[in-house]
This record gives structure tokens, C-alpha cells and sequence, in this order.
């Protein structure tokens, strides 16, 4: 065996103490980066959603009790592989994926149970179902059809469906939610026969000997048999119908409360109220005190319509907006607040809002892109004048870091890069964080004049409003003309913008939380901030770029995370994240 001289061995062990050490900060590092990116549950989550997919193309029509009892069961596959992962030995963030995933899972589970149970209260509604459902089932392996036998079938059903719509007419028991059930079962046997049809037709020739007529009538009735759910459901709102014209769909108390729950929000629709009433109060007085530096004195609403009147020309409201981005960013940089990517800056778009689109968002929308409304040529002289009141710079200076850095556009640019598995989306950040800009910009003094000063106290005012006008509409205390009447009245809305904003809010496809999540998040982070930066345990940038890392997630989770929490299995929301004395 080869001997080493002193020296040699001593360079040996050098290099071996090297090699080692490189290889530790390496596994180190590896780790470190792995939990930047990834978790234990990111593993399950991954295959979850890939499953979901593939089964989802596969079982197509939805409402069908053999996708839905598919889906039920790979929930219940994935929730015992979940409890298979040792809880107690996963770090904060992971306990966190577990605990959301999991919430997830139940949720959708829930969801199917309250399908299949209202499916099972209109059986009588559809006799033919099973049927329709059969045929589709042997489509996808491309089973040879009985075409003549096929078309009796349709045939018979199209009769069906003339007696059941006459009778579906004259009915009084459904509820608005079996009536929306209902056309949701009848398109997707649409969708069902439609997939049938186009894969036979013109292939195979006695299918298309037989079976146009019999299809386009059957495909006929059924979209008349949806429209006619759709109207029970319409007729059977829980809503007072009212001058506005705009019929939403309230979900009523229980439904709230279960869904804040689900969002991790631990306070009741009264206590929500409490609060919006409490940072209205504080908007108040500080709108009295700019309305005073103006000269109106106490008549704020006079200095709000003096602000409205400073609006550019419409050909040079691009132009101001990019000035009030430059200042907004400049803000951020100058007080170190957040760290900004340079491609962040450099990418995103900017376009204008159609007249169309401009009936439910009057006021310009950020993210990727910048869009921007203001008056087009389509428009009444009425309209564009109070799209040109409604979105003046004083106004625009609340939200231009809102839409863009550090709100909307920074997120969406984050989102894409750090823990892109989460797959918890809520406007409780989305919208939270964006309105937390707002709060923390107007205390850091980044209104110059008493006009910025209203601006940006109108936005504030008008996110405690959506508080107060969702859930009262929501509950059935409210119709939607007083909701526009409410904004109008108590936040100085002009009478469009304030239709268009009750408009998206009921009928633009939001979640019913999604209005009261701008302010209510907004206090989350700032309550966060807190108890973090305003006592020194982060530094302002430390504090944005750790959130900005997590992805999306409820803020409750994110505190958890950054302040390494010690969470339970069955974790229950408990964050009493807002001081009522």
C-alpha cells in the first residue's frame, strides 16, 4: 500500500476538508433553493392537478353522474395520500401547501356533493338523461351505432321535451338554485350529443342518412329547455328586482359565512360592516380636512366635484398616466419599499378599454396591461364627460401603483416565477396587496396637494362602500339601485361609473367575496406590517419581497410563514387581524 509523505497527506486532507465542505453548501444551498420553489406537497399537488386534467378532458359533461363520481373519487384517492405525509416533521411553508391543498380538496368535494344532490331534485326533469349520457360514454372508444335505432331514440326524447318545457313553464317548486342546476345539466347534454354528432356525421354513412333531423331538433329543444331553467332561476332570485335592470344572484348569510371561513377571514358579515364603517369614519375625517385646505370647508362632496373638473383632454391621458406611473415607481425606489425587477418595468403593455367594456369597468385595469378607460367617439356627450370626471389624475393617482408596481403588474410578473405550483388564488392578495399600496403610499405622503389628498381618500371611501353594498346585497337587505345609490350618495360616484361598478360586482362573473376582499386584505397586510416592520424585525423591503416570493396566498398563511408559526393539522382561522378600540 503507497505511503504519503507528511505534506502530501496534509494537502490530501486539504483537499478532502474542501471537497467535503463544498459538497455540504452545495446540499445546503440545494435545499435552501429546493424550498424557495417547491415543498413535500408540491409533489402530491403536482399529480393532483395533472389527474384532475386529463379526467376532466376525458368525463367532458359536466353535471353527468359518471364525472362526477370519477372526480369524487380521485379527491378521495389524493386526501389519503395526503394524510399518509408525516405533518408534524414538514417546515412552516410546507404545513402551509398541506393545509391549503387539503381545504382545496374538501372544497371541491363539497361542490360535488351539492351537485349531485340537486341533480337528484330534478331527476324527474330529465328522464332521458341516462340515456344521452350512454350514448356518449361508447362515442369516446368509437363503438359502432345503430343509426336507426339512434334516431327513434332522439326522436322520442324531442317529444319528451315539449311536454316537459310546457310543464317546466307553469312550475313554481324550483328553487333559483336548482334553476340554474337545471340549464347547467340541459347545455351539458347539449355539449353531449353535439360530441356524438360530430363524430359520426359524414363518416359514417347510414348515421348521416339518419340522424341530422333528428339531432338539430333535439339539439333545438334542449337549448329552449335551458333557456327556460335559466328564467326559473332568474324569476326565482332571492333579489328585488328594481329600476337598475342589473339581476344578480344573492347567496344569502350562510353562504357568506362559509365562504369567509374557507378564505380564512374569522370575522362575521356584521363585524365586516364594523369595520368598513370604522375606516369610512377615518376617511371622513381626513376628507373634511382636505376639503378645508381647498377652501370648501365642510363641504367635502364640493371639493370632490372642484377635483373631478381637473381631468386631462382625452388625447393626453396616456400621457398622464405614464407620469403618474414615473412618479409612483420613483416613490418606491427612493424609499427603498420593494425590489423591482428591471424585465418587470420594461414589459408591460399599455392599451384602451372598449365602450363595451367600459359599462362594467369605468376605471382603467392593470396587470400584464395597462388598460386604460376614457371616452371614445362612440360615446353620448353625457358619457364621456363623466368618464373623463370619473378618471381624472387626482383619482388615478390612488390606483396607478395599484394596477401596476408594486400592485397588479408586479404580482402577475412574480406569480409566474416563485411557487408557481400554489394554486390558491384569492382576491384577499390579489386585490389586498394592490389596496395595501394605497393605504401605505397616502401614510408615507405621497399625495402632494389636498387634491392628490382626495383622490385618493375617494378610492378608500369607495373600497369601505364595497363592504357595505356587497354584503348587504348579498344578505337581501339591498337592491342593486340602492347599491348605485349608496355609491353616488355616500362616496361621490358619478351616476355611470356607479352603475358600471354594481354591474361588474353581480353580474361580471366576480366571486361574491371578491369586492369586500379589497379593503379586508388591505388591512390584512397592513396589520401584518405592523407587526413586523413597525417593530423592527424587517426592514420595508425584506417585508414586500418576502411576500412577493410566496405566490398567492391567504394573508393568514403568509404571516404563518413569515413569522414560522407553529400550525396544527387541522388549522382553523383565528386571526383577529383588526383592532375595533
Amino acid at each position: 500500500m503507497k505511503r504519503y509523505r507528511p505534506l502530501q497527506r496534509r494537502l490530501f486532507l486539504i483537499g478532502f476538508f474542501l471537497m467535503t465542505y463544498q459538497s455540504i453548501t452545495f446540499s445546503q444551498i440545494s435545499t435552501t433553493d429546493l424550498y424557495q420553489q417547491s415543498s413535500e406537497v408540491n409533489n402530491v399537488m403536482t399529480q393532483y392537478y395533472a389527474d384532475k386534467g386529463i379526467l376532466s378532458r376525458f368525463y367532458f359533461v359536466e353535471n353527468s353522474p359518471e364525472r362526477r363520481e370519477r372526480l369524487k373519487k380521485l379527491i378521495s384517492d389524493y386526501q389519503s395520500q395526503l394524510s399518509k405525509l408525516n405533518f408534524n416533521q414538514l417546515n412552516t411553508g410546507t404545513k402551509v401547501d398541506y393545509i391549503l391543498f387539503k381545504r382545496n380538496l374538501d372544497e371541491e368535494y363539497y361542490q360535488f356533493t351539492l351537485e349531485e344532490k340537486e341533480y337528484d331534485a330534478l331527476k324527474k326533469w330529465f328522464p332521458f338523461a341516462d340515456s344521452l349520457y350512454a350514448v356518449e360514454k361508447i362515442r369516446r372508444r368509437g363503438t359502432p351505432l345503430d343509426a336507426p335505432k339512434l334516431a327513434f331514440q332522439f326522436n322520442e326524447i324531442a317529444k319528451q321535451l315539449v311536454l316537459l318545457n310546457t310543464k317546466l313553464t307553469k312550475d313554481s317548486s324550483l328553487t333559483n338554485s336548482l334553476g340554474k342546476r337545471g340549464a347547467g345539466i340541459t347545455i351539458s347534454l347539449q355539449k353531449a350529443i353535439k360530441s356524438v354528432y360530430g363524430f359520426y356525421n359524414g363518416y359514417d354513412p347510414l348515421f348521416t342518412w339518419w340522424m341530422p333531423q333528428p339531432y338539430a331538433q333535439l339539439d333545438s329543444l334542449l337549448k329552449v329547455y335551458a333557456i327556460n331553467f335559466q328564467k326559473k332561476g332568474k324569476n326565482l332570485s332571492t333579489q328585488k328586482i328594481d329600476a337598475s335592470g342589473i339581476v344578480g344572484n344573492p347567496i344569502g348569510k350562510e353562504e357568506i359565512v362559509r365562504r369567509l371561513q374557507l378564505e380564512m377571514i374569522p370575522y362575521s358579515p356584521e363585524e365586516l360592516v364594523d369595520i368598513a364603517n370604522k375606516e369610512f369614519a377615518w376617511c371622513d375625517a381626513e376628507m373634511l380636512k382636505a376639503s378645508k385646505e381647498l377652501g370648501f370647508g365642510d363641504n367635502w362632496k364640493a371639493a370632490l366635484e372642484y377635483v373631478k373638473t381637473k381631468y386631462v383632454q382625452p388625447s393626453q391621458q396616456p400621457q398622464e398616466m405614464m407620469r403618474l406611473y414615473n412618479e409612483s415607481v420613483d416613490f418606491l425606489k427612493k424609499n427603498q419599499l420593494i425590489s423591482i425587477p428591471a424585465l418587470a418595468e420594461e414589459a408591460w403593455r399599455m392599451n384602451m378599454m372598449s365602450p363595451e367594456r367600459q359599462l362594467v369597468n369605468p376605471f382603467f385595469l392593470g396587470g400584464e396591461e395597462f388598460i386604460i378607460s376614457y371616452p371614445t367617439n362612440t360615446m353620448t356627450e353625457d358619457q364621456k364627460l363623466m368618464s373623463m370626471r370619473g378618471n381624472n389624475p387626482h383619482f388615478s393617482r390612488a390606483t396607478v401603483h395599484h394596477e401596476l408596481i408594486a400592485g397588479h403588474s408586479l404580482q402577475y410578473f412574480m406569480l409566474n416565477r416563485y411557487k408557481t405550483y400554489r394554486q390558491f388564488d384569492t382576491p384577499f392578495w390579489m386585490e389586498g396587496w394592490a389596496l395595501y399600496w394605497e393605504l401605505l403610499l397616502y401614510d408615507m405622503n405621497f399625495p402632494k396637494t389636498p387634491e392628490d389628498k382626495i383622490g385618493m381618500l375617494f378610492w378608500r371611501m369607495h373600497r369601505c362602500a364595497r363592504i357595505i353594498f356587497s354584503l348587504n346585497y348579498h344578505t337581501g337587505n339591498w337592491t342593486p339601485q340602492q347599491c348605485i345609490d349608496f355609491l353616488i350618495d355616500r362616496v361621490g360616484h358619478e351616476k355611470a361609473n356607479a352603475e358600471g361598478e354594481v354591474r361588474r360586482s353581480f353580474v361580471g362573473g366576480y366571486d361574491p367575496l371578491y369586492q369586500i376582499a379589497y379593503m379586508i386584505g388591505g388591512v390584512q397586510f397592513k396589520a401584518l406590517k405592523s407587526e413586523l416592520v413597525d417593530t423592527g424585525k424587517m426592514s420595508y423591503k425584506q417585508f414586500h419581497d418576502s411576500i412577493m416570493q410566496e405566490n398567492s396566498l391567504p394573508v393568514e398563511m403568509i404571516r404563518a410563514i413569515l413569522t414560522k408559526q407553529s400550525l396544527g393539522k387541522d388549522f382553523k382561522t383565528n386571526w383577529r387581524f383588526y383592532k375595533f378600540k
